[in-house]
């Protein structure tokens, strides 16, 4: 079993920056990768960014060169930083884990608004 609690989000303005957080605990050894997927209304659910315990990252190519994914293996917790934000950027971010299955976070609300 791993949890997984997410911190950061909010509402911010274009071309500002957020970071977000997401804790694991519990079977943290057992993770092979932590990330985002996001889910704005109306759309279906996207995977934004993904890091592999050796530090490999994926990203959809929607926000490359604008975030970066980032881990601290000693804390089992990855960071997103958002910068550039848009306002298609909004969406509900959900952190999740891998290890057989997935495991989720609560999701935190990212709004990019003037």
């Amino acid at each position: 079993q791993v949890q997984l609690v997410e911190s950061g989000g909010g509402l911010v303005q274009p071309g500002g920056s957020l970071r977000l957080s997401c804790a694991a605990s519990g079977s943290v050894l057992s993770i092979i990768n932590m990330g985002w997927y996001r889910q704005a209304p109306g759309k279906e659910r996207e995977l934004v960014a993904r890091i592999f315990r050796d530090g490999t990252t994926n990203y959809v190519d929607a926000v490359k060169g604008r975030f970066t994914i980032s881990r601290d293996n000693a804390k089992d917790t990855a960071y997103l930083q958002m910068n550039s934000l848009k306002p298609e950027d909004t969406a509900v971010y959900l952190c999740f884990a891998t290890t057989w299955t997935k495991y989720w976070g609560q999701g935190t609300q990212v709004t990019v608004s003037s």
